[in-house]
């Protein structure tokens, strides 16, 4: 069996990012300013390193990083009203909730306390119903990712048998939905799941979104299966074993440099494309106003 394409997600991050310069070039011009509005509640050191890094990257590509660092005994009350702050503020269009929050915060009342129209990481429960009926703007970005991955390098999933192994609502079950949107058979599996390796053993594509590292065996694979790693473990680990599913599959992500990256970059993409909706309406209403 010949070797198996890395799915190399730093070159699709670059891709989706160079395919947004030309767009965030004429907002400015139409005097928009994208903006991305990033709420870190407490000082988990893993949580405001992923903040700094979509921080980051925001101000390199020529988004607005707004970055709001709220103490740790913040009340679910006090997170709302920050968050509906943002909702009204017309100059922020995507808001992102960094996850998890501490134990006293309803988390789930959180998410759902964010516009719709600014819910760029796919959190709450009206975007994900969208996603999964097919028409969705902004999916929850890994799943998004892991999509723009497959079709960077033209990896179909019509007809295919998908297992997922995961059913967080922000990416197990997203992830499923997205593939199941693109033809696939999907099986998702959880902690409740019997017989595992054997399912995974009729994949032909794999997704690893369990959150434990090392967990997908390489014998569990079936050869030439595609093996699309979003685990991301202490230490640079996957949720994969690399070494041993690298043996079998005919393409897999590399952990670090594959799903991650594009994560990242899907979630500018979707702060550009909420900015760009947001100038639409804008122009549209002023059209309507001049015709009246």
């Amino acid at each position: 069996m010949e070797k198996p394409v890395i799915l190399d997600g730093n070159r699709v991050a670059t891709h989706v990012k160079d395919g947004l310069k030309a767009t965030i070039v004429k907002l400015k011009e139409n005097h928009v300013q994208p903006c991305l509005a990033t709420i870190l509640v407490g000082d988990d050191p893993s949580s405001a390193t992923y903040v700094k890094m979509k921080g980051n990257a925001c101000e390199k590509l020529g988004i607005e990083s707004k970055r709001i660092h709220l103490p740790e005994q913040t009340t679910t009350e006090q997170l709302l009203a920050v968050i509906q702050q943002l909702n009204n503020d017309e100059n922020v269009h995507g808001i992102l909730l960094q996850h998890p929050v501490p134990n006293q915060i309803d988390e789930r009342k959180a998410f759902e306390a964010i516009a719709v129209e600014k819910d760029v990481d796919g959190v709450t429960s009206w975007g994900y119903g969208q996603t999964a009926l097919g028409f969705g703007q902004y999916p929850s970005c890994t799943p998004a990712a892991i999509i723009k991955i497959m079709d960077e390098y033209g990896i179909s999933a019509e007809g295919k048998h998908a297992v997922v192994v995961g059913r967080s609502p922000i990416l197990g079950k997203p992830v499923s939905a997205l593939l199941l949107n693109r033809n696939a058979t999907v099986t998702t599996c959880h902690s409740f799941t019997a017989n595992l390796p054997e399912l995974v053993k009729q994949a032909d594509i794999v997704v690893a979104a369990v959150g434990k590292p090392n967990f997908i065996k390489g014998e569990w694979l079936k050869e030439g299966a595609v093996v699309l790693d979003a685990g991301y473990n202490k230490g640079n680990i996957g949720d994969v074993e690399y070494d041993t599913c690298f043996n079998k599959a005919s393409a897999i992500t590399p952990v670090p440099g594959g799903v991650g990256p594009v994560t990242i970059s899907m979630l500018l993409k979707h702060t550009v494309e909420s900015a760009e909706k947001k100038l639409l309406e804008t122009v549209q209403k002023e059209r309507e106003l001049v015709s009246q």
